[in-house]
């Protein structure tokens, strides 16, 4: 049997753009979430230690005591924000033009909220990144209560000659899950600005996790139907793990959360695939962590296993990633 390849986000940039494009992770610090300063929530996603998702948060020397919001009226620190994007910037778009011949780049603002800000920090750093040579364009990871109007807005000016994505953090389609993990806001308000987002023209990314506390199989799989018919154009799926240093963590401890099995994961990620439209490119299909910060569930530990046993069942029903 002949087998299908999955459209693939890799596949989409080098179509579009006649070369592999290369995804450039950056940090800044004074960066912040509302379910972390209080705004709508206090102490974060139960499941995120924000380092854990940030490769290079570690070196960026903090803003102490310093955090925007969408109100924030000044930014005294808008030049040392600048500095650390172009820092990092420099040192990993070089080491991927020596280690793998990069030749052409996405800046991808990765951690915490990256719309969370007023619109004039926004415009410094956007602008300031796409000026970079060799950057196609950017890749905004953000939530969707997050975002205004006016953002939304320069954002589709800005996707008239650039590659513009933005990257909406779904996870459910339940507000009871997105209560118990502490997540700030309904399922609602997510459908409401990825939806104004395609009306604006800007190409969406939409994150899903499975194995939240308490979804069965078939809530995972309305989670990955809705964002589906909400219009996402690339999606990420993520195994829920638990590492150090957070509230999951500790309901771990206590017996009061179980993490998915591998081969739950699969079959549910290997359904999610075949109900997705052809267009849909897939940005990642699973997740995991290496280092010591992992606490469960222990197959999250190696990647390759992961994708070959991925690869494997995926088989079974004539596709390969």
């Amino acid at each position: 049997m002949k087998l299908r390849q999955i459209h693939t986000y890799g596949h989409y940039l080098k179509e579009k753009f006649g070369t592999k494009v290369y995804k450039v992770p950056i940090s800044i610090s004074g960066f912040t979430c509302p379910n972390i300063d209080g705004s709508v929530a206090v102490g974060g996603c139960t499941f995120c230690e924000n380092d854990s998702f940030s490769p290079s948060l570690d070196k960026v020397k903090p803003l102490k005591g310093f955090h925007l919001n969408l109100t924030s009226k000044e930014n005294p620190f808008l030049e040392k924000q600048l500095q650390q994007l172009r820092l990092q910037f420099e040192s990993m778009s070089a080491r991927l033009r020596r280690d793998y011949g990069a030749a052409k780049f996405l800046v991808y603002f990765q951690s915490f909220t990256n719309t969370y800000a007023p619109l004039s920090t926004l415009k410094a750093l956007y602008e300031e990144a796409l000026g970079f040579d060799d950057v196609v364009g950017l890749s905004i990871g953000t939530r969707s209560d997050s975002v205004s109007d006016e953002t939304l807005l320069y954002l589709a000016e800005l996707s008239r000659h650039k590659e513009i994505w933005i990257e909406f953090g779904i996870q459910s389609i339940y507000d009871e899950t997105l209560e118990r993990i502490n997540r700030g806001h309904s399922a609602k308000n997510v459908e409401i600005w990825i939806k104004k987002a395609k009306v604006q023209g800007l190409n969406v990314c939409g994150h899903l996790i499975f194995g939240l506390p308490n979804e069965t199989p078939m809530m995972m799989l309305d989670s990955c139907k809705a964002a589906y018919e909400w219009g996402i154009d690339s999606v990420k799926y993520h195994p829920l793990y638990v590492v150090k240093r957070t509230a999951l963590a500790n309901e771990f401890a206590r017996g009061e959360f179980t993490p998915i099995c591998e081969a739950d994961y699969i079959d549910v990620l290997v359904s999610a695939l075949t109900m997705k439209p052809e267009h849909v490119s897939v940005q990642r299909i699973t997740a995991g962590i290496s280092d010591g910060s992992l606490i469960a569930p222990s197959w999250c530990r190696d990647k390759n296993l992961q994708l070959k046993h991925i690869n494997e069942r995926l088989k079974t029903v004539g596709l390969k990633y």
